[in-house]
């Protein structure tokens, strides 16, 4: 991994930014809403909307309104948001803040427990830990985020009282209190990437374990433990990391889903709201913020394949 390569990656992501902010810009413009009206109401003079459009540049073509809004945008300006009047910047990365919040704790349980237990069904085969690890694999591809947070907001928030429904409470005001609403939502997310992963991790083991320098490790006389974590763990996390990475996109959008159905105050339920009130300003920062996030992630993961294997070289 050389400082050109970084350079290179970090113009690539760059390039797929302008190109994410042109599409997005492109499916805002199609929208069927009036921007002024929108401000104003319906009520407005035709003087008044006139007058909002020039201010607004709504009246000129569609490329130099892009430009416009590409040039405030670079100026680290959002817009205003039509709903609320206030900048749309600061709302939008609050609202991040507590969407990456939650994918943290998602990532955190996932390692915690994909990643052993795919050891550990790779490690004991046909056993009863194989058996639970494949069961929930199919119990988690084969339910969608909606079902199963319902399952789990009806079991442990209205029949067990143990967990709160719905809210947010910022960990900094009370901890105890900010992680259990937090619970729900981290594990109806969790469930799938615990599914997909660990038979991931299960299967890169059992390939790596039966390849020809395990055998040569093992012949010279290793632990069990060396040849497990510093030879056949490493580098059956590779094609893993690739899977986690592409699962980003996966959190992103399940967080949309999971984030409503608990009324969780990030940037999916944001942008829901946004689309909904025809808030073009709030869609246009949101879209281009998450897909932002899902970018970085991938450039996280390129980097963490070669800090793994030493072989991968980025020339």
């Amino acid at each position: 991994m050389t400082f050109a390569w970084l350079a290179r990656r970090s113009l690539f992501v760059l390039y797929t930014m302008l190109v994410v902010s042109i599409v997005v810009f492109a499916i805002t413009q199609i929208l069927p809403a009036d921007a002024a009206v929108t401000l104003l109401g319906e009520n407005a003079t035709p003087a008044a909307l006139a007058a909002i459009r020039a201010r607004l540049h709504l009246n000129d073509p569609a490329w130099l309104q892009y430009w416009h809004w590409l040039s405030t945008l670079l100026q680290g300006d959002f817009g205003t948001s039509m709903r609320t009047g206030q900048p749309v910047g600061p709302a939008m990365f609050l609202a991040l803040s507590r969407s990456l919040l939650l994918a943290l704790c998602v990532i955190a349980l996932m390692l915690v427990i994909a990643l052993p237990l795919g050891v550990l069904a790779a490690l004991r085969r046909g056993g009863p830990i194989d058996l639970l690890a494949g069961l929930l694999s199919y119990l988690g591809v084969s339910l969608p985020e909606f079902v199963t947070g319902t399952v789990l907001l009806i079991l442990f928030a209205d029949r067990l009282h143990w967990l709160p429904a719905t809210g947010y409470v910022p960990l900094t005001d009370d901890l105890a209190e900010g992680l259990r609403h937090l619970a729900l939502p981290v594990m109806t997310v969790s469930l799938i990437l615990i599914a997909h992963v660990s038979r991931m991790t299960r299967s890169e083991m059992i390939d790596v374990l039966q390849s020809d320098y395990i055998r040569a490790a093992r012949l010279k006389g290793l632990s069990a433990s060396e040849v497990l974590f510093r030879h056949a763990l490493r580098n059956a996390l590779l094609p893993v990391i690739t899977i986690a990475a592409l699962d980003i996109g996966y959190v992103l959008g399940g967080i949309i889903v999971v984030e409503e159905i608990f009324a969780l105050p990030g940037i999916g339920r944001a942008l829901i709201v946004a689309i909904e009130t025809r808030d073009l300003p709030a869609i246009q920062a949101g879209a281009l913020i998450m897909a932002g996030t899902y970018a970085l992630a991938n450039f996280a993961a390129d980097i963490a394949y070669a800090l793994l294997d030493k072989r991968i070289r980025y020339d």
